[in-house]
């Protein structure tokens, strides 16, 4: 059942994605060559902690830490560990807070020194595949329309858009219904209703979308060894359109980089 949100809720949510959105900028400026993931998940559960929240993956389900720290092949859940980053690596990391009753949850894929124009352009079409779905995500559209946004966009440049693992809707639980898969058909699915929060996020691969599970329980890789790119916003429906509570502000001004992709998605002055 999909569970609806009063505006004094979105506005909780609003805060815990937020948490995440700045951890992710904090992020940013130390992902870089000879950085181990571990030291970015510490440094990830310090500030989440310092902020007066506490860390949403950390324990849920089990899992062992703060982050999903999903390198190059890696497509999602890959667990922290010693090994350094290397120059023109990429990574993709997913981030959730608990704060106020309800979990924020986002990701994003991270370019480490100098990637090659193969990779950057995945990401490229990655991202904006992300805002093509989350334009559809409005009243009068269902879930499908969102997917196929996703899909029509990543397909036609020749990538694997993965299907094992979806979206999903957040609140109070941080996998809520409805799923919110990466592909589908125009019209079909769920009806999108005012008061939805889901999370978003595109997991498209350079080659097949086909994908292996590794021993540790956790970890999804491509089953070509290819790369994976991966992004993720929170979005509510208000006023009968997409309304963005996470952003990636944070990031762009840690990297110095100026966009102005989430404008239109943002209805409301975004909190400090």
């Amino acid at each position: 059942m999909i569970v609806v949100k009063t505006r004094e809720e979105i506005e909780l949510m609003r805060e815990s994605a937020l948490v995440v959105s700045r951890t992710l900028g904090v992020l940013a400026k130390e992902v870089k060559p000879g950085v181990t993931t571990l030291y970015l998940d510490k440094l990830a559960e310090d500030y989440i902690r310092s902020q007066g929240a506490i860390p949403g993956f950390l324990g849920l389900y089990d899992f062992p830490n703060t982050l999903c720290m999903s390198p190059n092949a890696h497509v999602v859940h890959g667990i922290p560990n010693d090994k350094p980053l290397e120059n023109g690596d990429i990574i993709s990391i997913d981030c959730g807070a608990f704060k106020n009753g309800f979990y924020g949850d986002h990701a994003y894929t991270f370019e480490v020194g100098e990637v090659n124009s193969d990779i950057q352009r995945l990401l490229k079409i990655t991202k904006e595949s992300l805002y093509l779905g989350i334009r559809e995500f409005k009243i009068g559209n269902r879930v499908g329309d969102v997917g196929y946004a996703i899909q029509n966009h990543c397909e036609k440049h020749g990538y694997g858009v993965v299907r094992e693992l979806v979206g999903h809707g957040l609140g109070r639980k941080m996998h809520e219904a409805p799923e919110m898969p990466n592909y589908g058909r125009r019209g079909r699915g769920k009806k999108l209703i005012e008061g939805m929060v889901v999370a978003i996020e595109p997991m498209i691969n350079m080659g097949t979308h086909r994908t292996n599970h590794l021993s540790d329980g956790w970890t999804i890789l491509t089953k070509d060894g290819k790369p994976s790119a991966h992004f993720e916003h929170d979005v509510a429906i208000v006023d009968g359109k997409p309304e963005l509570l996470s952003t990636f502000k944070y990031i762009d001004e840690a990297l110095g980089i100026v966009r102005n992709d989430e404008h239109e998605f943002r209805q409301i002055p975004l909190l400090v």
